[in-house]
Formats: structure tokens, C-alpha cells, sequence
């Protein structure tokens, strides 16, 4: 079993920025890729952002192509926490994002992969 908190959402103005934690707590998650995804009321949870086990202490990462270049994904294996750096925050980007440990130490964008989920933070961004 592997339990997910995640912190640090809220209000933030269209161009700011907001960084969201996610500590695990459990099996070893560092040992299985982590992964933030979004849900918007009337929509599927999409993909955002992937970070892989780490090997040799080097991570793979994947991003939503509608966040490459805004969002940075990083873990700290050490603190058990992940984390997703918002920047240049859209209205778009407006939903409740997500933590999830996959079942795979690889990346992987599909939910499906996912085993165990947090609670959601919602992230709102006024235009």
C-alpha cells in the first residue's frame, strides 16, 4: 500500500507560479515512476507530468505537451516527496491535479498504470 498526500494548491493569478508536493508514505515508492495528472468537472484525469525510478540517480521525465516548458517535475527520494513547479500558470491550467505511483518503475503516461492516487489539490488560475 502506498499513501499520497498532496500539497500546496490554491488561488494563483494567470503568469504566477505554484509548486505542489506529494509525500508517500507506504511501500517504497521511490522505487515505481511518479506521475501528476488533472481533472477539470466533465472531463477525464489527463496526463500532465512523469518522473521514473530513479537509476543511478538519473530520472526520466515526461511532459504533457500542454505544459512542456512551464512545469518541472522533480522527486526527492531521500523525503519520499514529489513535486510538480508551475510556472506561467494559464486559466487553462485551472483543475485538480493529482499524484499517482505507477506500477512500473518506467514512465508512463497512462492512467491505467497507476496504482495508488492521492487526494487531489486544486490548483485555480484567474485570468
Amino acid at each position: 500500500q502506498v499513501q499520497l498526500v498532496e500539497s500546496g494548491g490554491g488561488l494563483v493569478q494567470a503568469g504566477g507560479s505554484v509548486r505542489l508536493s506529494c509525500a508517500a508514505s507506504g511501500r517504497t515508492a521511490s522505487n515505481y515512476a511518479m506521475g501528476w495528472f488533472r481533472q477539470t468537472p466533465g472531463k477525464e484525469r489527463e496526463f500532465v507530468a512523469v518522473i521514473s525510478a530513479s537509476g543511478r540517480n538519473i530520472f526520466y521525465v515526461e511532459y504533457a505537451d500542454s505544459v512542456k516548458g512551464r512545469f518541472t517535475i522533480s522527486r526527492d527520494n531521500a523525503e519520499n516527496t514529489g513535486y510538480l513547479q508551475m510556472n506561467s500558470l494559464k486559466p487553462e491550467d485551472t483543475a485538480v491535479y493529482y499524484c499517482a505511483s505507477a506500477t512500473t518503475p518506467g514512465t508512463t503516461v497512462q492512467a491505467m498504470q497507476y496504482a495508488y492516487w492521492g487526494q487531489g489539490t486544486q490548483v485555480t488560475v484567474s485570468s
